[in-house]
């Protein structure tokens, strides 16, 4: 299963899956390392960031927006 972070609220982070709901997950279950906007993969009890579809979804909207602007 894959989860977008989408925000942080104290001890938590607010995540939606593939299915477009949103969920919390303890901040000391996922890697420190994470930041608004990366893409989650959870394997067992364990969440790792998928580095590759963090930066096509980063590409993707950085187009968006660019073509917003043009």
């Amino acid at each position: 299963m894959k989860y977008i972070i989408d925000r942080f609220e104290g001890d938590y982070a607010v995540v939606e899956d593939e299915n477009k709901l949103m969920m919390d997950i303890q901040l000391e279950d996922l890697p420190k390392e994470v930041q608004e906007g990366d893409v989650l993969v959870k394997i067992g009890d364990s969440y790792s960031v998928d580095l590759g579809e963090t930066e096509r979804r980063k590409k993707k909207i950085q187009e968006l927006v660019d073509d917003l602007w043009e």
